[in-house]
């Protein structure tokens, strides 16, 4: 049983990119697809695909899929990634008090009563919410 599917999400994406290949696959769920549309929208992965199937032909869960995006000397478009709360110690913050990633050169991900945004769309709709992860 997985206790943070949020921190596998991270860290398979940390090693696919460290690894250098071109996507990397993981369970489905509404959060990580959610998560990761963001992250397609930020312009830090390519495409999101959710997969009905598995390759196998046995009938299964969804995958979700990411295609990770690289620059023109193979170097990754993340740099880094990080949890900031897990589910030992949740981390909430108010519109006003959302913290800028990497002097703004980042995001942060922000679970709301909005649902998943970044940091920029939450100050701006001034929400709230449990701040997921940093990106840079």
């Amino acid at each position: 049983m997985m206790t943070d599917p949020i921190a596998d999400m991270l860290t398979r994406i940390r090693n696919a990119a460290l690894a250098r290949h071109d996507r990397v696959e993981m369970p489905h769920s509404r959060l990580r697809q959610s998560v990761a549309d963001v992250l397609k929208k930020e312009g830090f992965v390519d495409d999101v695909r959710v997969n009905e199937q598995p390759e196998a032909a046995v009938v299964g869960p969804k995958t979700l899929t990411l295609v990770l995006r690289y620059g023109r000397d193979k170097s990754s478009a993340i740099d880094g990634i990080r949890r900031v709360s897990t589910p030992g110690r949740r981390v909430y913050v108010r519109h006003d008090l959302i913290p800028r990633v990497r002097s703004g050169m980042g995001i942060s991900i922000l679970s709301t009563s909005r649902g998943v945004m970044t940091d920029k769309d939450a100050r701006a709709n001034r929400v709230g919410g449990e701040l997921l992860c940093e990106v840079w």
